[in-house]
């Protein structure tokens, strides 16, 4: 078996093969070849925890993947110096069933949420895209920078979150890694005039700006609310928009503005297109300039198991890791 630790995994999913690993990934999803079982959660009473499993097979055109992802979510870790979250994704050979690899969790996937909205950012977007809008500063709103920045060509890309030390932490950590120009921030408003790529995420539970600063032909990628009660972007927003979802089942029961904008009847459930479809040309897209299209993601172990089975394939090929006997 092979072991593969977070900095492993960062040179072994590189961003623009992700992307078309997602895009797979979607489209074994939509065209319902995927076995992808509702997800276990294993609560921790006593420790107001929980450890989440996520099994998966996908059949795609570079190959099956068979993979579950465990996560654990404790509260008190911060406390300790210790993450919130904990993750690692057990990869299996779909012909034997034979153990292949134990890859880390966390930095896998944070690399596939943003490798989903760099699919859907290809697919939606337009052409010339040149100003992104990033909201976060966390692991996922970098790879949401990144994954933008590799499918459009992206000049400007302004950062904002409500924790200013850690957006000026972003934009120094990150502008090495990026060609595009980033820009601090100091609203929402500033960070999305003129934007035409904006990318939530974020653990908010209201929106994250205004529904009247959206412009005309925006692409909006939102992936940090995942619960009912969690809503970056506005309903009104999600009403305008051509919406995109990774799973229908999964957003129609996690995503927060979905969930709200269809309860309020902004929109409906028939509207909402599955990325994946895109993939397979069952649903044209964008269908004129101005339209603004709204991709929402949940994650869905689909992802996970394709990324893994990717990162297990590059491993071998650079020689990473660590092989283990047993």
């Amino acid at each position: 078996m092979l072991i593969m630790n977070a900095d492993e995994v960062m040179k072994a999913l590189p961003m623009r093969s992700t992307i078309e690993t997602m895009k797979s990934a979607y489209a074994s999803l939509s065209a319902g070849l995927a076995v992808v079982p509702l997800r276990t959660s294993l609560p921790i009473d006593s420790r107001q925890a929980a450890a989440l499993f996520m099994p998966a097979f996908v059949p795609t055109n570079d190959g099956d993947a068979l993979a579950v992802k465990i996560v654990t979510l404790f509260p008190d870790n911060p406390r300790k110096s210790l993450p919130f979250i904990h993750a690692a994704v057990l990869v299996m050979d779909p012909v034997t069933g034979r153990m292949l690899a134990l890859i880390e969790g966390g930095t896998l996937t944070a690399i596939r949420t943003g490798a989903g909205a760099g699919a859907a950012t290809d697919l939606l977007a337009l052409p010339n895209s040149s100003i992104a809008a990033i909201f976060g500063s966390g692991p996922q709103a970098r790879t949401q920078l990144e994954a933008v920045c590799t499918v459009r060509p992206i000049e400007e890309a302004r950062i904002y979150s409500t924790n200013p030390e850690n957006t000026a932490r972003f934009v120094t950590e990150m502008q090495p890694k990026i060609e595009a120009r980033l820009v601090q921030a100091g609203s929402p408003s500033e960070a999305i005039e003129g934007a035409h790529v904006v990318c939530a995420a974020t653990n908010a539970h209201q929106p994250v700006f205004r529904d009247a600063n959206i412009a005309p032909g925006t692409h909006i990628n939102g992936v940090g609310s995942y619960t009912p009660d969690m809503v970056e972007i506005p309903p009104e927003t999600v009403a305008r928009s051509l919406v995109t979802v990774d799973s229908r089942a999964a957003c129609a029961a996690e995503a927060g503005e979905v969930i709200r904008a269809v309860k309020s009847g902004l929109l409906d459930e028939s509207e909402i297109i599955e990325i994946g479809d895109l993939v397979l040309g069952k649903h044209s897209g964008r269908t004129f300039p101005d339209q603004v299209t709204y991709f929402k993601s949940v994650g869905v172990a689909v992802q996970d198991a394709a990324a893994a089975t990717l990162a297990l394939q590059t491993a071998r090929e650079l020689g990473l890791g660590t092989e283990v006997h047993w």
